[in-house]
């Protein structure tokens, strides 16, 4: 029995990469990446209770969280940058749904309950 190409795709939200993998895949030590996990800025998942599994988001989530680092902003900065940009990514995405309805070209009809005179 054979696999097809798709079945073998792994998601990027798959956690796959261990620790030290994931720290060269992202340019920086083992140590920041636990850091990071303490803080909550970039939280790998456990398997087995021990081990820290990254998917690849996490590798680019590490990669930019490093960037604004490096760009002098503290852990509490980036914190504020990364929930900043959660929120307009909520926001975009409440605004595309209100588009979309209101280019919908669906026919809503109503009709008010007329009160029965008794």
């Amino acid at each position: 029995m054979t696999q097809s190409h798709d079945e073998l795709i792994v998601s990027s939200e798959t956690p796959v990469y261990a620790i030290s993998i994931a720290a060269q895949l992202a340019g920086l030590h083992p140590q920041t990446l636990r850091q990071y996990d303490r803080v909550g800025l970039v939280v790998a998942r456990r398997v087995g209770g021990r081990n820290r599994l990254y998917s690849a988001h996490d590798i680019q989530r590490l990669r930019y969280v490093a960037q604004l680092s490096q760009e002098g902003l503290s852990t509490e900065g980036i914190r504020r940058v990364l929930d900043l940009e959660q929120e307009i990514e909520n926001l975009r995405g409440r605004l595309d749904e209100f588009h979309r309805e209101r280019s919908s070209r669906a026919l809503v009809v109503w009709r008010p309950q007329r009160k029965k005179r008794g």
